[in-house]
């Protein structure tokens, strides 16, 4: 059973339907018991998100150490980092190593960067498999995940930087941008995902 972790923060519904339109069963829980994958999804601000999760951050650390199939999405992807600089100072889920840092606002670009950017893919294999290079897909967001290994890129997305937009880590998968509103490549990265 696929998991969307409902923490009061997150395109719940909008996941769960782009799932099931794949054929998969999944539900929306607050609790990761007895789940073989987990999704993450998230909208909103890094510290809030990390006080609605509370008490579930050792049992969602767990479950990634455990080798199990964890996917971030958006602030999700943000939330497995140590830190971020939006806002207070809080920790994140400590999971991947690196820190969310705020999108340039001197680049002569909008921010939040709302909207259609392509993907630049580092690796073919896993996550963006079967996704040709150049995709467009749909970001909305303010931050972005500075990483300490770059070799956790999936995917980069150049917008007044370049930026990870896709992370795959061994069993720990993340998209920055959206995939169930990014049509049919959203669609096969969340298939690659229930195939893992």
């Amino acid at each position: 059973m696929i998991t969307i972790l409902d923490y009061g923060m997150g395109n719940l519904r909008s996941v769960q339907k782009a799932v099931e339109h794949l054929g998969s069963k999944a539900s929306i829980s607050s609790s990761i018991v007895g789940s073989e994958k987990l999704i993450i999804p998230g909208v909103g601000a890094f510290a809030a998100a990390m006080a609605q999760l509370g008490t579930l951050k050792p049992e969602i650390q767990r479950f990634a150490s455990s080798g199990q199939p964890l996917m971030g999405i958006c602030l999700g992807q943000q939330l497995l980092f140590e830190s971020s600089e939006e806002g207070e100072p809080v920790p994140g889920l400590e999971i991947l190593e690196g820190r969310v840092r705020e999108l340039p606002k001197d680049a002569g670009l909008k921010v939040p960067h709302v909207g259609w950017s392509e993907l630049q893919i580092q690796k073919k294999e896993g996550l963006l498999s079967g996704i040709d290079q150049g995709s467009m897909v749909y970001f909305v967001h303010s931050f972005y995940t500075d990483l300490t290994n770059r070799d956790d890129a999936a995917a980069v997305t150049d917008y007044g930087l370049e930026f990870a937009s896709a992370i795959q880590h061994e069993n720990i998968w993340a998209t920055q941008f959206h995939p169930e509103k990014s049509g049919e490549i959203g669609l096969k990265i969340l298939e690659n995902f229930i195939k893992c």
